[in-house]
């Protein structure tokens, strides 16, 4: 089991205190694209996605985000 796996996996099972760092690591290993051009927000898109996902970079992200964060990722594995 490789870290973005893990991080993944804690991810779901507890949603708080998460870094933006960290949903960039699993994000790179799921292949999908970040934007972050110097704002307050890092926007997650795939080209197998129909939508794009904006999470904003405030510390520690809140729960809400990281569950929606988890639910795309599981859309990817479909």
């Amino acid at each position: 089991m490789n870290t973005a796996t893990k991080l993944l996996d804690a991810m779901r099972n507890n949603p708080l205190d998460w870094r933006m760092e960290q949903l960039l690591t699993v994000a790179r290993q799921y292949g999908m694209e970040v934007r972050s051009h110097g704002g307050s927000h890092h926007v997650f898109s795939h080209p197998d996605l129909t939508e794009t996902f904006s999470v904003p970079a405030h510390k520690p992200i809140k729960p809400l985000y990281i569950k929606r964060f988890c639910s795309l990722i599981d859309q990817l594995k479909e």
